[in-house]
């Protein structure tokens, strides 16, 4: 990019069918990964930054990994997840079949701003493209309302209604005439369905939908989706209504693109865990093993927290599980997670109160997060606080009981950290995959 200032509109012009955008405050990379699985099946070869780097130089490197002499590829379909601030300016370069948006919530407001400012640069830089949007995120939902080409998708369940807006829900009013909207069914966060009744602007009927919802804990989901092409039954390997609304989001952009039911349906049961977000490591207890005598084995599952929306869900998919957690929680305040952590008194810890039978705090603020849980209603005596992220991963995989998975619940670069770890442990093969 130093030498050349036009290399992302210069290669992403060799890609024989274009490109396709995703953005979306949370599950982009899990959305991106389960869109590559579906056009893999369709035959595509794609150029995809797989790891998440989705800011500009990401998505250079991605292109120019895949470039080859006489102007040709390795790959001919680019498909980039992009990071909010950088999504107008990306656009412009390559400029894309389809962007998908997934949905906005209030994260890192350091860096980002309030949800109106990321959404008054998107309407702004993203007029000639072809949208694909969340029908349940007002915010997002308004971005096509004048744009008869425009491609919903969201949920139709009933039986996931929330019993009220949670306390860290964010778009509550209405853009055109600032009234309240009216909430007929909350599903996540801010995500439902919603009408103004001052004004009379409302959800928008989406095309890609899911019904009959099944959450199965922390490890899987099914629904039924619908799509132009007919109606089929989905199993995801994935846990929680939020990947449901991944696998929505993925959907709708592979329909937009002529993917078939058939290949859109096996590529989302297809798609597992995208590093750090939801995915399942296997620990070694060298303590207990020369305790005992025999091997000793944790399973440990990462599910990524980063702001009061997402950290909601996943709390939220804890409680289905049965029985006492073992958690270890990890909260850095490093500029990739936002210097700002106040976001965790809007969670809903609460969630958890009594059903923890130990908290690990570790990363650069443990303290505090050790303060939080405390104010959840979690017994002070069941939570420990070590800021040294290797002897909180030591002391919560050695002291958790025989059997029992440690569920870490790490901010964004406290998730890297984490998995630096497991790979000096020889427990994951790369930090990236």
């Amino acid at each position: 990019m130093a030498l050349d200032s036009d290399a992302i509109a210069a290669l992403g012009a060799r890609l024989a069918r274009g490109s396709v955008l995703v953005s979306a405050t949370n599950g982009k990379t899990t959305t991106a990964a389960m869109a590559a699985r579906i056009f893999e099946r369709t035959g595509f070869t794609l150029v995809h930054n797989r790891a998440g780097a989705n800011m500009a130089g990401g998505v250079a490197a991605a292109l120019l990994a895949a470039a080859r002499p006489h102007r040709q590829m390795a790959g001919e379909l680019g498909l980039f997840e992009i990071d909010e601030l950088w999504l107008d300016a990306i656009a412009s370069q390559l400029g894309p079949r389809a962007v998908l948006l997934g949905n906005l919530f209030r994260d890192q407001l350091d860096r980002y701003g309030e949800l109106e400012t990321i959404a008054a640069r998107w309407a702004e830089g993203l007029r000639a493209e072809r949208l694909i949007l969340n029908a349940d995120d007002p915010v997002v939902a308004d971005l096509g309302r004048e744009r008869p080409d425009t491609l919903y998708f969201g949920v139709d369940d009933d039986s996931l209604t929330l019993p009220g807006m949670a306390h860290a829900a964010d778009a509550k009013h209405c853009r055109r005439c600032g009234a309240p909207y009216v909430f007929e069914a909350i599903y996540l966060g801010h995500l439902g369905h919603y009408r103004c009744a001052s004004c009379g602007q409302q959800r928008p009927s989406p095309v890609v939908r899911a019904t009959s919802v099944t959450l199965q804990g922390v490890r899987s989901a099914r629904f039924t989706l619908h799509t132009p092409a007919g109606a089929a039954q989905v199993q995801l390997e994935l846990p929680g209504l939020y990947n449901v609304y991944n696998a929505l989001a993925a959907a709708a952009l592979a329909t937009a693109l002529g993917a078939g039911l058939d290949s859109i349906v096996a590529g989302l049961a297809g798609t597992t865990a995208a590093f750090g977000r939801a995915e399942s490591v296997t620990l070694r207890v060298p303590a207990a093993e020369a305790a005992y005598g025999v091997p000793l084995r944790r399973e440990l599952r990462i599910l990524l927290i980063k702001n009061p929306a997402g950290a909601n869900e996943v709390l939220r998919t804890l409680t289905l599980e049965p029985g006492e957690h073992d958690l270890l929680c990890v909260l850095n305040d490093n500029i990739a997670d936002g210097r700002d952590v106040s976001w965790i008194w809007d969670a809903d810890f609460e969630l958890l109160a009594g059903r923890v039978r130990r908290a690990s705090c570790s990363g650069t603020r443990a303290a505090e997060l050790g303060v939080r849980l405390k104010y959840a209603g979690i017994d002070e005596d069941r939570i420990a606080v070590e800021p040294d992220l290797s002897l909180a991963l030591q002391a919560a995989a050695r002291d958790a009981p025989d059997g029992a998975t440690l569920y870490a619940l790490p901010t964004y670069t406290a998730m890297l950290s984490l998995r630096e770890l497991l790979v000096a442990r020889g427990e994951v093969d790369s930090a990236w995959g």
